[in-house]
């Protein structure tokens, strides 16, 4: 049986990458070895899974149903082991996708108790602001930021804080603190990714929302980008409590115009394997989520 299981765990890797060199990589192996496995699960099954072309590897129609399956089965038997040794402490690699800031300063800060409570427990991060390909990278788990897109994937809000529009002092001596929005006008406004507003900010203004652009001098693709051009004082920046929680404690940054409020900015637990979590992102998740409104 527990060929059959590897058997299953590397065929899953290869599907999802779409690469026999990757999934080798990823899973310690060689890429002939991983070929040699896929050709004997064909063989045994007597179906083709798998179409290789020079680039890439492709599901057939057995493949996509055998990955279905076994996408639920393998992480069903490693909660299975679990229950038979009568033990509450996760173990195996959870893998964790997430934004570089958010990830440094507001998660990781948060995990020595829970790695304390599962010594066994390996965590693997993937940092990037940009949105990643959560199945080809494995992924057990994302946290997002903002907005969710529509997709087939199985998601949990985690936690909610406020968005602040903010400028350092310098910048607000030499051009003036704004005291309403017509006031952004012609000011220099840094763009970002996420909750930082790529598009612009939306202010609500009584019971009226109210699209702000401004003067769009600078657009970065990473939220310490943001924070970083906002503190030498380069213009104002939209950013979420978590984003910069530090700069507003020591004075870098300040709040402005407060009596207008942005909408909060949220983080949700993505889970790309689908509806039904496996214990340890469960853990992980929950972990999260009472550390991150505890604050």
């Amino acid at each position: 049986m527990s060929d059959r299981l590897q058997e299953l765990g590397i065929f899953v890797r290869a599907a999802e990458t779409g690469s026999f060199s990757r999934a080798a990589r990823e899973l310690g192996t060689t890429q002939p070895s991983v070929s040699r496995t896929i050709a004997g699960l064909e063989r045994r099954l007597g179906v083709k899974l798998l179409l290789r072309t020079t680039r890439r590897i492709t599901l057939t129609d057995a493949g996509s149903v055998l990955l279905e399956r076994a996408r639920h089965i393998l992480p069903e038997i490693d909660e299975a082991e679990d229950a038979a040794r009568g033990t509450d402490s996760l173990r195996g690699l959870l893998k964790v996708a997430m934004p570089v800031a958010f990830g440094i300063r507001e998660v990781i800060p948060r995990l020595q108790a829970f790695l304390a409570d599962h010594p066994q427990l390996r965590i693997d991060f993937v940092m990037a602001d940009g949105a990643e390909d959560l199945v080809a990278e494995g992924v057990d788990v994302a946290l997002r930021l903002g907005q969710l897109a529509d997709s087939g994937f199985g998601s949990r809000k985690l936690a909610s804080v406020p968005r602040y529009l903010v400028a350092s002092p310098g910048y607000l001596e030499l051009r003036g603190t704004p005291a309403s929005l017509a006031d952004l006008d012609g000011r220099d406004c840094i763009l970002g990714p996420g909750a930082s507003g790529r598009k612009g900010w939306v202010f609500r203004d009584g019971k009226v929302e109210r699209p702000i652009t401004g003067d769009e001098r600078f657009n970065v693709g990473s939220a310490e980008g943001v924070i970083a051009l906002a503190k030498a004082g380069l213009g104002m920046a939209v950013a979420s409590l978590w984003m910069c929680r530090a700069e507003l404690a020591a004075g870098h940054l300040v709040s402005i115009l407060s009596d207008y409020p942005l909408a909060p900015a949220e983080v949700h637990a993505v889970f790309p394997a689908g509806r039904q979590p496996s214990r340890k992102v469960r853990a992980f998740t929950a972990h999260l989520a009472d550390r991150l409104r505890g604050d």
